[in-house]
Parts: structure tokens; sequence; C-alpha cells
């Protein structure tokens, strides 16, 4: 943001932003910006003082403020009692690039990918019902595995299913992942009225946080014919914010919204090669700056 966006560096201080505002604009909301402009011009947590000094305004008023950015999801407070940006802000900046933009961005890393590996690569976005198939390539291959767009991804079949999961909050994540165990094992049974008990769900649940926190540690998901026989996947993050290497997602935000997955059969992706393959599709995102 430049010093001409800043009202802290055309208003000397918080009485001067009442007499130059434009009539009909709220007095409360434009000082509440201003201390978010500090936030975001300083780029690094912030003491209250330091913060309350650079509004030239009392800490007990700053403090005020910052509880209601806190509450918004604009500004956080850190263990050691600094302020810095929310989650929301980090929103506000992919907005920056409209989702038609960041689509034909990841179309073309995605078609570097695809002439990298030589296998089909399928763009997903999360949603609430779950990863939805948003954009695919094929590579040049009479055999054609990609998926349909608008295909909703399977959270614990599917790579990138697997991938969201491992990002998202348990609160959000647990009872899609139950819901799945529990259509599958009534599809298992010809649509018997049984399901799976308790004890089985929670070994299940067990398990699969013991997957995430793999995925977590590695950066990437992989499956080997989980979906469809002999063929295997690889799906990396897209746009995550600063908590990709946190050890579990928080509760109070979405931290992944879209990933890139590798498609390929056993010969073209072979399991004994996938990590190889993995350090080729990072790298190829990092030099695009979307991983």
């Amino acid at each position: 943001m430049s010093s001409t966006e800043n009202p802290l560096a055309t208003v000397p201080a918080t009485a001067n932003l009442a007499a130059n505002k434009p009539q009909g604009g709220v007095q409360s909301l434009e000082i509440g910006l201003a201390i978010l402009d500090i936030l975001i011009d300083a780029n690094a947590p912030m003491m209250l003082k330091e913060i309350g000094q650079a509004a030239q305004m009392h800490p007990a008023k700053t403090h005020r403020y910052l509880v209601s950015l806190i509450r918004k999801g604009y500004a956080q407070q850190l263990e050691d009692g600094r302020y810095g940006l929310g989650e929301r802000v980090n929103a506000l900046g992919h907005t920056g690039l409209n989702h038609s933009n960041l689509l034909e961005h990841l179309t073309t890393v995605a078609n570097e990918i695809k002439n990298t590996l030589n296998c089909a690569v399928q763009i997903a976005k999360w949603f609430s019902e779950g990863p939805i198939i948003i954009q695919s390539v094929e590579p040049d291959s009479p055999i054609s595995i990609i998926t349909r767009i608008g295909s909703r991804m399977p959270l614990t079949t599917s790579a990138t299913g697997q991938l969201f999961a491992s990002y998202q909050p348990e609160a959000v994540i647990q009872p899609l992942v139950m819901a799945e165990w529990q259509d599958s094992a009534a599809n298992s049974m010809s649509g018997s009225a049984e399901s799976i008990n308790a004890t089985e769900l929670a070994e299940h649940w067990q398990q699969f946080t013991e997957l995430q926190a793999e995925i977590r540690a590695q950066g990437y998901a992989t499956v080997t014919g989980d979906m469809l026989m002999g063929v295997n996947a690889i799906t990396i993050p897209v746009l995550l914010p600063q908590a990709l290497n946190a050890n579990s997602p928080t509760d109070t935000a979405n931290l992944l919204e879209y990933a890139i997955t590798v498609i390929g059969t056993s010969e073209q992706l072979p399991m004994q090669e996938q990590n190889r393959a993995a350090d080729k599709i990072l790298a190829i995102a990092q030099r695009y700056q979307i991983a």
C-alpha cells in the first residue's frame, strides 16, 4: 500500500481524521482501517505500544480497535503479546488476483507439469461440500484418465481429497469423512441399513489423523490405485497461507483453497518414483510462486 493510500500518511493525528473526513463517513471505521494499515505497512508483528505510537493514539484506545479487528479476522494476537495480520488479510490479498486470472495462471502451471511428466493434471478448489475439479489438462497419450470438471473428489480415497482434508479444520473435515465411510459401508452391503459402529469409526479416524500428519510433514499427498486400479496420483497444495508448516490446521479458517493433482498410470507415475516426481512438481510450482 502506498503512502497516499494510508490515512496515517496524510493525517498526523486521529483528531484530524475527524476534521478531514468526507461528509457521511464513519470516523471509527477510518481509524480502525488506519490501524490495519499500520500492521500492513510494518509487515511484521508489533507491540501495542508501537501501534499506538504510530497511530498517535493512547494504547488503551488502540487496543479497543485491535480487539474489533481480531474479532473480524483482520488481525491476531500472538502468544508473545504482539499483534499481526489475520487470515482475512491473506484472503483479501488473494482476491487481487481474481478467479479467472488465477485459474489461467494455474492452468499454465498445470500445462508445464503435464509436459514435464507426460501425465494428466487437474486443478481442484475447496468448497463447503469438499474439493471440486475446476480445470484439467490431458497429456499426449491415447489413455485418458482425467476426472471430469465439476466432480467432487472423495476425502478418504483420492490424493486431492486427502490433501485438502489435511489442511482444513477438524470440525469441518471429520463429519464429511465419517459420512464417506458410512456411505461406503452401506454401498458395500448392497444398500443394507447397517453401518460402521462407533468403535470402528474411532479406529478409522485415528488412522486417518496419522495420515493427515504424514501428508502435512511431507507437503503433498499420494495414492496408488485407491480410486482406479493401476492409476496413481500426487497432489500438491496451492496458495497455502503461512500455516503450511504448522503441525495441524487451525479451527478458525480454511487454510487450503486450491490444489494441483497429477494423475498417471503405474507406468507413467510408478509408485517407486513418486517422491522424485513430487519434487519435480513442487519445483515447477515454486518457480511460479504458487506452493
